[in-house]
């Protein structure tokens, strides 16, 4: 394939009066496979290629173009100008105690990156202990972990670049402050796990050179690093290459008599390995032997473990070991499941935290380690919560958040039941002006399915209203209440913000899960189409003024409803999407992904489901789509942007109507974790203005 046919150009059409678009009219390679005796075209192969010059000539190209239209939005400007108003305000972490001193994450509102500060108490004058915005000019460098070594000596901490998950470690010396010489690279989903004067983490062999961000990453290694040594020095502790597609870790508890093994990557869970560091040439033990069901060991006291589990109970439970006997067949019930789903434990003070999610919302319950249940914590209203603390230690905190109260911190009294406001954000809007509310509607199968809406008090439900439709509907992960201030000018302007909990997700436990997984697939997408109709049959909305929205597997859910039911939006925003179900598990750690979705590769039938849902491939030509504008990044190495190329490559081709449909790449940037501020910033104005402008709106 020459470069020179790689890029033409031709007029499409003329769009809300803004100047004509060209697309790039990209070259096919005639590239065909073969699934179970079926042929399937996939003309776009070259553009998996993320390190060839014709593929960057293509981006550039296609962003060009995207840039182009955005700028000539009106109000564009406008409205980054007004985001960047609602995103000055300080956002505080909540304190954390290690060996004495208390720590805590604080964001002025205009840094790239949030800042590590530490102080002697939650009075003290803090100073800062970490600021990843020095680690690069722009702000691409982010703090990914923070581990401290058991006896308070030392710092680990991983960063990573320009949105990669590739890790590097580095050293602080605590009390002064100092970067020790430790540097770790080509780490991949790990922490830090310290044992004497060193730590564990886990890496994948250096890849091969420009390969970084889409090669299968196989054989996961657990090392251990001696402090002051050279990378190079580093011993292979475990590795597993019968089973290259699995993840490994380990962690010990603070005393460091217990060692944890953990094994994920086949099935929705992980198998959980124990190992007693009080006995010399000790061995570890296997606990469990089904990764569907996960295993989290969250406290150890002498012999005895506590373990969080959805085994035996799919709405999760706690339950004991015996490091004499530790298999799960010899577990004992500490505390039942119940209707709610467990969502977290943390041992505080001398106490277990228990995080339930009940209709998506947390209600929080503390339980005496005898697994009796001292009292309910009283939250402020239907939100999100997390908590900070450590056993043994009479300090704690939590963070409590919803989608019309920005993350507010109480300090928590455990014995008395009483929280104590510590730290509220002074945000730059009226909050009191909003309002959320919970509704539930019937799925195409009749399910129930719950949704939060939120608005500005006063709203008609004329039929009219804007509507920014989210959902996720995966890989066990819950949408609870959350705030974000880049909501804000869309609600300001009489916009809803509608989250719906899918199937596939965790807010009701391993049924609702995977009664979105594999063969069941489609409920999501049954789920999400559900919703918008609900809002427009309810007088909410209409489809002129639908847009859907959604990242990662939520790109998918965008991908897959806007192709089946395209007349039912105005506007789709698939952000840094699995488009191609066929091929995803060949990518970096797809594989992963087999256990929601299978692969094409299991049998005909799941190939044939696969392809029946692909966005990529239900693209048809004449076929008028919403106006659309694809989000992805040169360094996702998650769901690399072949994915977003080769669907915006399509849809272009297909589309036969006058709504723009346009893809978006961001340099220097991920998956979306670490993105710096001015990043985002841009971005969410990019969307915005995007939504507004393609459903006739002003800002």
């Amino acid at each position: 394939m020459r470069k020179t046919t790689l890029l033409s150009f031709f007029a499409m059409f003329c769009t809300a009066g803004m100047a004509q678009i060209e697309y790039p009219q990209t070259a096919k390679d005639g590239t065909v496979d073969e699934y179970f005796g079926t042929k399937v075209e996939d003309p776009y192969r070259w553009l998996e290629n993320d390190t060839s010059q014709a593929t960057a000539q293509w981006v550039a190209s296609q962003n060009a173009v995207t840039g182009r239209y955005l700028s000539e939005i009106p109000f564009r400007g406008k409205l980054l100008k007004r985001l960047q108003q609602l995103s000055r305000y300080e956002r505080v972490g909540a304190p954390f105690k290690k060996h004495g001193r208390y720590y805590f994450y604080r964001h002025d509102g205009v840094q790239n990156q949030s800042v590590l500060y530490t102080m002697n108490s939650p009075e003290d004058t803090p100073r800062v202990f970490l600021d990843p915005n020095k680690l690069s000019s722009d702000g691409t460098v982010a703090l990914k972990s923070l581990s401290f070594s058991h006896d308070g000596r030392y710092a680990a901490y991983a960063i990573s670049r320009s949105g990669s998950d590739w890790q590097e470690f580095y050293v602080m010396d605590v009390a002064t402050g100092k970067l020790l010489s430790d540097h770790i690279e080509w780490a991949k989903f790990s922490g830090a796990a310290w044992h004497g004067d060193g730590f564990y983490y886990s890496s994948y062999d250096a890849p091969q050179k420009g390969k970084e961000l889409s090669a299968v990453n196989e054989v996961h290694k657990i090392y251990y690093h001696k402090i002051g040594t050279p990378q190079s020095d580093d011993v292979l502790f475990y590795q597993n290459p019968a089973y290259p597609k699995r993840f490994y870790s380990v962690g010990l508890n603070k005393e460091e008599t217990m060692m944890y093994l953990y094994e994920s990557g086949e099935g929705s869970g992980n198998n959980l390995f124990v190992r007693d560091l009080r006995v010399k040439n000790s061995q570890f033990v296997q606990m469990t032997s089904n990764m569907n069901n996960f295993h989290y060991p969250v406290n150890t006291e002498g012999d005895r473990i506590y373990i969080m589990t959805n085994n035996g109970a799919p709405k999760c439970r706690v339950m004991t070991a015996d490091i004499k006997n530790p298999g799960i067949k010899d577990w004992k019930e500490l505390i039942g499941e119940t209707s709610d789903v467990l969502n977290d434990v943390s041992v505080i003070g001398d106490k277990m935290i228990l995080d339930y999610t009940k209709d998506a919302s947390s209600h929080v319950f503390v339980y005496n380690m005898d697994g009796s249940m001292a009292h309910e914590v009283k939250l402020p209203m239907v939100g999100s919560v997390s908590f900070s603390g450590e056993k043994g230690d009479k300090d704690c905190y939590y963070t409590f958040t919803s989608f019309t109260v920005p993350g507010t911190i109480y300090r928590y009294d455990i014995d008395k039941n009483s929280s104590t406001l510590y730290s509220k954000p002074d945000v730059k809007f009226d909050i009191d002006d909003y309002v959320s509310e919970q509704i539930f509607f019937e799925s195409k199968d009749g399910t129930r399915i719950p949704m939060f809406i939120t608005y500005k008090k006063g709203l008609k439900r004329n039929g009219k209203n804007p509507v920014f439709l989210y959902g996720y509907g995966g890989f066990y992960i819950s949408l609870t209440p959350g705030f974000s201030a880049m909501r804000i000018p869309f609600l300001e302007k009489g916009g809803i913000y509608a989250q719906v909990n899918l199937r596939g997700g965790g807010e009701y436990g391993e049924e609702w899960h995977s009664a979105g997984t594999k063969m069941n697939k489609q409920n999501v997408f049954d789920d999400f189409i559900a919703a918008a109709e609900y809002l427009i049959n309810n007088k909410y909305t209409c489809s002129e003024r639908m847009a859907i929205v959604g990242g990662s597997n939520g790109g998918l859910l965008v991908g897959a409803c806007m192709t089946q039911r395209p007349e039912l939006f105005k506007v789709a925003i698939p952000q840094v999407g699995v488009m191609d179900m066929l091929r995803y598990h060949k990518f970096t750690i797809g594989w992963n992904w087999a256990s929601d979705y299978g692969t094409s590769d299991d049998s005909k039938e799941m190939f044939d489901y696969l392809r029946g849902y692909s966005p990529l491939h239900n693209l048809r030509e004449g076929v008028s789509y919403p106006a659309t504008l694809v989000t992805t990044a040169d360094h996702d190495d998650r769901v690399v942007p072949a994915h977003s190329f080769k669907f915006a490559a399509r849809l272009q081709e297909c589309h036969a109507g006058k709504e723009p449909v346009l893809i978006r790449i961001d340099t220097k940037a991920g998956h979306g974790g670490g993105k710096p501020m001015s990043m985002v910033l841009e971005e969410q104005a990019d969307i915005y203005s995007f939504i507004l402008h393609n459903m006739g709106l002003k800002y």
